[in-house]
């Protein structure tokens, strides 16, 4: 066998091919088969692409070549598959020199990048798990932008389904998650973000788009009234050309999010919270694939905006205490406070103060501090970190002689303390032009602080924090990569709550750097069949414990988030098979055993 300086290898003459009919030799990255058939020649991947079995044991008619593994279906001469779950044959090229066949050593698709955008767009479209993965490696090995992947996955989402789904919260929640994996990992985010959207689309009534309203947009505070009004009134046709004649004036981004927070906070604590995580989940979404997409992604939210039920028609919120009024009267106080906080030139510092008022049993005596907090200079900023950390000790402090699906009312308030924090400073960042809006921003917050109160059973009585007691560590090794092993080890079983929150607890306090436990948490997430609310919750723990600097906050908001993903794990990990089959298909590994031998098959060559 002879190779040329331009890739050619020689295989055998072309009597030989036409006498055998086929022949496998090494290729460049893989087998690779050739074929006299019909009187052409062609060479191609003698994988197939579905599951990597060898083509070469199965059958040719009429110009198909059959898989007999699975019975996928491809056009020899080009490769391309009948069958859109088991992806096209990467071909090679071939050439007849002096009655010999000369075939290029490497098979790949003409276009890779081109090819894999492609698929993903099969593989969401059709809610193929297999080929989302492929695809996904497909594209990281061509060299595309992680945002770019993840810009495709997020439209299809938008424009797939008739309003925001948990999917596209998934994937917005990985996605943030990227920087802090490492490289092994971010395959898996990817793939388990993007079938999350997938899923989210298959069967649903795909997104209507509206236009905005004209040519020259009223003023922005009219576009606020009018917004407030469709949503209340329950308009949604109103309300979407609302929201993208604002996008198209050129609004900011903070009083954008000004435009919906005012809006989903003219309910209580709107869809259990949902409706206004879903909004900063859109936001950060844009952040990651460009703001020149607003007009695409922020109109899937204006069907729950306008559907969603508030907590004031909720009889928790109303008897025995009547919480509606309270707040009404605090609203009212509002406008006052802030005007007298502003004149506080000292910075405000009672975040982990205020969290633990918070979590008192007197809601009147909550919002008298949130008000407090207010005229002592607390920024609208200070009050939302404030309170995701009181959402935070809610999980942490968890009690777990509650009910399972307890854990959801915690973490549905922490998921939306959370999303609340991030929208007012992403407000505040508009500096004068937030204050002179923010009473109406401020709302959330004691929405946030009542659904607190109103979940205060969760914490009788209250789990103790991991190393507040002598011995709470005893048994615990020392190291860090022991710690991380020993944490993924207590994962596989069920119910380790506080054992997890023991050993992160252990990992922080010996002074270990956070990233690699933060990393650690996620592969534990990653390599589950994990349901929407442990993304949501690891997501929103990572960005909550980076806003405490290494201060001893950060590190329960990390045991709380702990103690969540304990009490949701293991799971089947079925897809995390998927996955795996994938990347050994894309690495030319077997998931089969060969016995076929060279005299069996005719090779000519390793």
């Amino acid at each position: 066998m002879g190779e040329t300086n331009d890739g050619f290898i020689r295989v055998c003459s072309l009597d030989e091919l036409k006498s055998k009919g086929k022949l496998v030799f090494g290729g460049a990255r893989s087998p690779l088969l050739v074929v006299h058939d019909a009187g052409k020649v062609v060479a191609l991947d003698n994988r197939c692409p579905h599951l990597g079995f060898p083509l070469h044991r199965g059958s040719i008619e009429d110009g198909i070549l059959t898989c007999h593994w699975h019975h996928a279906r491809f056009d020899l001469l080009s490769g391309a598959t009948f069958d859109l779950w088991a992806d096209d044959v990467p071909t090679c090229p071939v050439e007849i020199r002096g009655g010999e066949v000369w075939v290029g050593r490497d098979c790949r698709h003409a276009d890779e990048a081109g090819h894999w955008r492609r698929r993903l767009g099969d593989g969401m479209a059709h809610n193929i798990g297999l080929v989302i993965a492929k695809a996904v490696l497909g594209l990281k090995a061509a060299g595309t932008d992680d945002a770019e992947i993840i810009r495709q996955a997020a439209l299809f989402g938008a424009r797939n389904r008739d309003g925001w789904g948990t999917g596209l919260t998934v994937l917005t929640a990985l996605g943030n998650l990227i920087p802090a994996l490492p490289e092994d990992e971010t395959y898996l985010a990817f793939y388990k973000g993007i079938r999350r959207v997938a899923s989210d689309c298959d069967g649903e009534t795909p997104h209507r788009a509206r236009e905005k309203l004209g040519a020259k947009p009223p003023p922005f505070e009219t576009l606020k009234r009018w917004l407030r009004h469709w949503t209340l009134v329950r308009h949604r046709d109103g309300a979407e050309r609302t929201l993208l004649t604002a996008i198209a004036s050129g609004a900011s981004q903070g009083a954008l999010a000004d435009l919906l927070l005012s809006a989903v906070t003219d309910r209580y604590y709107a869809d259990g919270g949902h409706a206004l995580d879903s909004i900063n989940k859109a936001f950060e979404c844009l952040d990651v694939i460009g703001w020149d997409h607003a007009s695409d992604i922020l109109p899937a939210l204006t069907r729950q905006l306008v559907t969603a039920k508030g907590r004031e028609e909720s009889n928790s919120w109303r008897h025995p205490v009547d919480l509606v009024p309270l707040l009404e009267s605090a609203f009212e106080e509002l406008p006052a406070a802030i005007e007298e906080g502003a004149s506080k030139r000292d910075p405000w510092t009672r975040h982990g103060a205020l969290a633990e008022e918070i979590l008192a049993d007197d809601a009147a005596a909550i919002t008298q501090a949130l008000s407090t907090a207010v005229r002592q200079g607390a920024r609208a900023a200070d009050l939302g970190r404030a309170l995701a950390y009181a959402a935070a000790l809610r999980l942490a402090r968890f009690g777990t002689a509650n009910e399972h699906s307890d854990w959801n009312s915690a973490h549905h308030s922490f998921t939306y303390c959370n999303g609340l924090h991030q929208l007012l400073k992403r407000i505040e960042a508009d500096g004068d032009a937030a204050r002179d809006r923010a009473w109406e921003s401020l709302r959330g917050v004691y929405h946030g602080a009542m659904a607190l109160y109103v979940n205060r059973y969760l914490n009788v009585p209250p789990a103790p924090l991991p190393g507040a007691r002598p011995g709470d560590f005893e048994g615990l090794p020392e190291g860090a990569d022991d710690l991380r092993r020993r944490l993924l080890a207590v994962l596989d079983r069920q119910s380790q709550i506080d054992e997890a929150a023991r050993i992160v607890a252990r990992y922080l306090a010996l002074g270990h750097p956070p990233q690699p436990m933060i990393a650690t948490l996620a592969e534990a997430l990653l390599r589950e069949d994990a349901g929407f609310h442990a993304y949501q919750s690891l997501e929103a723990g990572v960005r909550q414990f980076h806003e405490w600097r290494g201060e001893a906050e950060g590190g329960n908001v990390l045991i709380a988030i702990t103690r969540f993903l304990a009490a949701h794990s293991p799971t089947e990990r079925s897809q995390f098979q998927t996955a795996a089959i994938a990347r050994r298909l894309h690495k030319g590994g077997k998931i089969y055993e060969d016995e076929t031998t060279e005299a069996e098959t005719g090779e000519a060559g390793a």
